[in-house]
């Protein structure tokens, strides 16, 4: 190999590595654009799912637990029922 082919083959591989470092940063975005977007359907996907499941769940289902004013007003029974 003389010095022409040695300087020719150098200023390619520079010109390589400066196309790789300019390409490489829209590679990045793109593929992070994907991953960002594939999250999103999945997380649609999942919010679709647990409102159909919802949506079929029967009343009996669900829980039972007595709310708060059902428990005040229970509390306040009792009193009446003890004082009189």
């Amino acid at each position: 190999m003389n010095s022409n082919q040695m300087e020719a083959l150098i200023g390619m591989l520079v010109t390589f590595g400066l196309l790789v470092l300019m390409v490489l940063p829209s590679v990045i975005g793109i593929v992070r654009d994907k991953r960002i977007d594939r999250q999103l359907r999945e997380a649609q996907e999942n919010r679709r799912e647990r409102e159909e499941s919802r949506r079929t769940q029967k009343s009996s289902d669900r829980s039972t637990v007595p709310s708060t004013a059902t428990w005040y007003a229970e509390g306040r029974r009792s009193k009446k029922l003890v004082s009189s």
